[in-house]
């Protein structure tokens, strides 16, 4: 089967560098959202920016998987850092996701379990987790930053609060938290498409959040596109 992958970004600025360099590309609106597909080094994609939040992440990878027939999905973009030693500018690959605000202890479950689903923590495709880990090691820009495989954390909030960031880490012990991943995630459990998140940290997820995040939002979104870009050809 010939690949197609779809790229889902949050915001323009993710997803904008990666669209200026596709080859014969042609847009259309599906459902509110634009997808533009093209060839971007050699490889068949879509693109599609979601808006931010986990409802929208979810219909667009449900839109790649039935309307689109993409083999793989990557989400693209930026995160706020949890885990230790992680940096500004610094790159998390998901293992797996969760949603850090699913809540429904009141019946039972603990923080993060998604009621009568055999599945809450969802499963990076372990090939494309390899493709961005071999990527990172040939990208010259990532000699002065670091990448990580580990879980990504999504909730419909921007965290930049310590007290927050500390329940965060004692729910779910996440790598980094955002606002999409783990939405993208979850549909592309259920339409059996390998996925893999992408995030590069564009602040620290607590009280310093707002500053560093504004300073830092088009480099971390221009270093994620190059890393995109290099994992194509591995997939």
């Amino acid at each position: 089967m010939q690949k197609k992958i779809g790229i889902v970004g949050a915001m323009d600025v993710e997803i904008e560098t990666l669209k200026s360099l596709l080859k014969n590309p042609s847009e259309k609106m599906e459902n509110s959202f634009c997808f533009t597909e093209g060839i971007l080094d050699g490889v068949q994609v879509v693109i599609v920016k979601s808006g931010v939040g986990k409802v929208n992440a979810a219909l667009c990878a449900q839109i790649l998987a039935l309307k689109y027939g993409v083999t793989h999905i990557i989400n693209t973009g930026i995160a706020g850092a949890m885990a230790c030693g992680l940096k500004v500018l610094d790159f998390v690959v998901s293992t797996d996701a969760v949603y850090h605000d699913m809540d429904a202890t009141g019946f039972g479950y603990k923080i993060t379990e998604i009621p009568q689903m055999k599945c809450s923590d969802f499963k990076a495709d372990e090939k494309m987790i390899c493709a961005a880990k071999e990527t990172f090691s040939l990208l010259k820009d990532g000699l002065s930053h670091s990448l990580v495989a580990g879980r990504i954390a999504t909730g419909d909030q921007f965290i930049s609060s310590k007290e927050v960031k500390a329940k965060i880490k004692e729910a779910c012990n996440p790598a980094c938290v955002e606002m999409e991943g783990a939405a993208i995630a979850h549909a592309c459990y259920l339409n059996n498409v390998p996925f893999v998140i992408i995030r590069c940290m564009s602040d620290m997820a607590d009280d310093s959040g707002e500053k560093v995040y504004d300073f830092n939002e088009k480099n971390a979104a221009e270093l994620s596109a190059a890393l995109v870009r290099g994992m194509l050809g591995r997939i």
